[in-house]
């Protein structure tokens, strides 16, 4: 029995236009899922599609904007037709505005509420409660499936600067394992991954000087990682395949699997 066999799964990605969603996408489909490839960025979401399709993977873009209720409807049917009814979902979207990062200029008090909102709505309304409220229910109607709520390791420790990200990762935490009990007697199992520092576009400009030289943020963050370096991408695929599939994690629920080079676990 291979335990970790997604070929009879059906698998949304929502965020898989970032780095590490479409990581996560190509992982799923390398293991057997189809997945269809959610998001707002077509460009992106077909690229990544495409990156699937040339590995002999099935993937399929549907465009949506995860904080729109709608809109991901819409999407839920569509994918149902092509694809298959979803057994799997992963919900990848979210990042930090530079509105909510504190700053010297930017001091906490002077945070306007309105961007503390949006910030909400991305990381914990279009990042996770709007897709469970989506496509969770129709899980539980079939008596299986798996959710998996991508947070971060500021859900447990709050970073400096970036106060209302990691406000609103750890109400990903919080609504994971509420949903985790709610749902559990019906088949559906929900747990998160909690990624440790993974470089991405947005903010390599914090994490390299323009020489390639890490800045003293990343010197602080290897300090605190008893591994001495950034995670990359690929290394959150297997946790993903382990919660996604039911033959690996059948009595997994309401778990948080911290992918961080032993961050979390460090002190002095």
């Amino acid at each position: 029995m291979n335990l970790f066999d997604l070929h009879q799964e059906v698998a949304v990605v929502i965020g898989a236009t970032g780095a590490l969603g479409g990581a996560l996408a190509e992982g799923l489909a390398a293991a057997g899922a189809k997945v269809a490839v959610l998001g707002r960025n077509r460009e992106r979401g077909e690229s990544c599609a495409k990156r699937i399709a040339e590995k002999n993977g099935h993937a399929q873009f549907f465009a949506a904007d995860a904080s729109d209720r709608a809109q991901l409807a819409a999407a839920h049917a569509q994918i149902s037709a092509s694809l298959g009814a979803p057994t799997i979902l992963v919900n990848a979207a979210g990042g930090n505005d530079p509105k909510v990062t504190v700053t010297a200029e930017n001091a906490f008090e002077k945070i306007a509420v309105e961007d503390w909102r949006a910030n909400f709505d991305l990381n914990l309304i279009g990042g996770a409660l709007l897709p469970c409220q989506e496509f969770g229910p129709a899980m539980c109607g079939r008596g299986r499936g798996s959710i998996i709520n991508i947070a971060s390791v500021s859900a447990h420790l709050p970073l400096s600067r970036v106060v209302a990200y990691s406000a609103a990762k750890a109400a990903v935490l919080n609504l994971t394992k509420f949903l985790a009990r709610e749902w559990a007697g019906q088949g559906v199992r929900v747990n998160s991954i909690t990624p440790g520092f993974f470089p991405a576009e947005q903010n390599r400009k914090l994490l390299f000087n323009d020489d390639g030289t890490p800045t003293a943020r990343t010197k602080s963050i290897w300090g605190h990682t008893p591994m001495a370096r950034f995670g990359e991408a690929r290394e959150l695929v297997g946790a993903a395949v382990f919660l996604a599939s039911e033959k690996a994690s059948s009595f997994v629920t309401g778990t948080d699997l911290c992918v961080d080079g032993g961050y979390l676990s460090q002190t002095i």
